[in-house]
């Protein structure tokens, strides 16, 4: 089963050059649910969650509502409640309907959702033939935008179903996949950057989203990375040493909720006889102590950062890193669905202003949490309108995450992409890098 998806780079992209883009980006999103049967389709395990038939609607009342409806005149809805069954949290759009109560829709059901996916894009279709050119700009301004919204969806379709099969008790296997024996892993080398007066954020042609700038100035003072991601075998010697119930090593607010989840281990671990175990896509298997730990929350890789005696980088420290860093890694196009050890030498590359040789992992395999808020860029301002709501208004109390997963499709990640989650939620796709002050 394919995954592949690609979305456009062009800045001035014609409505005729995203017809082949669109459809395979519709097309790799289908293809992630081929694995599921019908029933799988329709369970809500948490809040957080959204059932795997949710996604597949959403993303096409994505395009009905802020594409078909804009420039197609007179347009008639598939359906008009689906405007209020599927919008997520756009409230200039109107009423939706409530986040943890999507998976008591049975209706309508997937046979008519994938009716709706097909309806919606042969309209599309019929608009990029006959779109008049004064359109053009702003049309292809919001599909690009609605086909990189699409590839969130696809990763956020992993993640969920992975916790909807790991919650069932028959735990099962959503792609079967060989794993390895567990390999020695080097100890962390530390790389150190110069630090000073930089510049961050996007700026020039090529797509990212309102909250990547606008590009400005940031101090940095000397700083060191990691050269990979933590490890299972590092995390499992935190856990051993009690670092659960050590207060001490926490966060406030992260001691309270590891008491109230009565946390012991990242999610998805179980130990069983004096053995560790770990529930992945392809069901459940030994530890592997050389993959990079996932799964864990940014108050559990805090507390890990303060009892090795180091912390997690800032948003721009791990951005100046991957400026230098080519785009490669473990995504989703792979096929492992599962982080992959760093085993193999990273290639050497080289900045003015600071090392980046043999940083490994940097895009690919683990989100890497950041001790950076997720705030606004000196300057942002968000968009006037319903699209407006993508981004800004989520700028309070989340923290962020740089550098994509082994879910993440590869063309829809780069240097200055910034993922965002809150403190406690770890069924992302999330790990750590470790820094340290020069």
């Amino acid at each position: 089963m394919s995954t592949r998806s690609t979305t456009t780079t062009t800045a001035a992209a014609s409505a005729a050059a995203l017809q082949p883009e669109y459809a395979a980006v519709r097309a790799a999103t289908v293809a992630l649910c081929a694995p599921l049967a019908v029933e799988d389709h329709v369970v809500q395990t948490m809040a957080d969650v959204s059932p795997p038939k949710w996604h597949l609607a959403h993303t096409t009342w994505f395009f009905e509502t802020f594409v078909l409806a804009q420039f197609v005149p007179d347009y008639r809805p598939v359906h008009p409640l689906y405007r209020t069954l599927f919008n997520s949290y756009y409230e200039a759009v109107g009423a939706r309907h409530p986040r943890a109560e999507r998976g008591l829709l049975s209706r309508p059901t997937v046979r008519e959702v994938l009716d709706y996916r097909r309806h919606v894009d042969a309209r599309i279709h019929d608009l990029l033939l006959r779109l008049p050119a004064e359109h053009e700009n702003e049309l292809c301004r919001r599909l690009i935008l609605g086909l990189h919204h699409e590839q969130q969806h696809q990763e956020l379709l992993l993640v969920d179903i992975k916790h909807i099969f790991a919650t069932n008790p028959l735990q099962p296997v959503y792609r079967a996949a060989p794993t390895g024996a567990t390999q020695p892993v080097a100890p962390l080398r530390w790389h150190p950057f110069a630090g000073g007066l930089l510049e961050f954020g996007h700026a020039g042609p090529g797509f990212a989203f309102d909250n990547e700038s606008p590009r400005h100035r940031v101090f940095l003072a000397p700083f060191a990375l990691a050269d990979r991601c933590v490890s299972n075998g590092e995390y499992l010697e935190f856990i051993a040493a009690g670092g659960y119930e050590r207060p001490e090593l926490w966060l406030a607010d992260g001691w309270a909720t590891v008491a109230n989840g009565d946390w012991r281990a990242p999610l998805y671990w179980q130990e069983r006889d004096g053995a560790w175990f770990e529930f992945t896509l392809s069901g459940p298997r030994p530890l592997r102590l050389d993959e990079p730990v996932v799964h864990v929350s940014y108050y559990e890789a805090d507390a890990f950062a303060r009892w090795r005696q180091a912390r997690l980088p800032s948003e721009f420290e791990w951005e100046l890193a991957a400026q230098s860093s080519p785009r490669e890694g473990n995504f989703v196009e792979s096929g492992a669905l599962q982080p992959r050890p760093a085993h193999a030498p990273a290639l050497a590359t080289a900045s003015g202003r600071g090392s980046t040789q043999g940083l490994r992992q940097i895009f690919g395999d683990v989100w890497e949490l950041t001790r950076s808020d997720y705030a606004p860029y000196p300057g942002y301002h968000a968009q006037r309108g319903a699209l407006g709501e993508y981004n800004g208004k989520f700028m309070s109390g989340q923290v962020v995450l740089r550098g994509g997963s082994c879910a993440t499709p590869r063309s829809h990640i780069r240097a200055t992409y910034r993922n965002f989650f809150y403190p406690h939620q770890r069924w992302n796709f999330q790990g750590l890098r470790l820094a340290q002050d020069a």
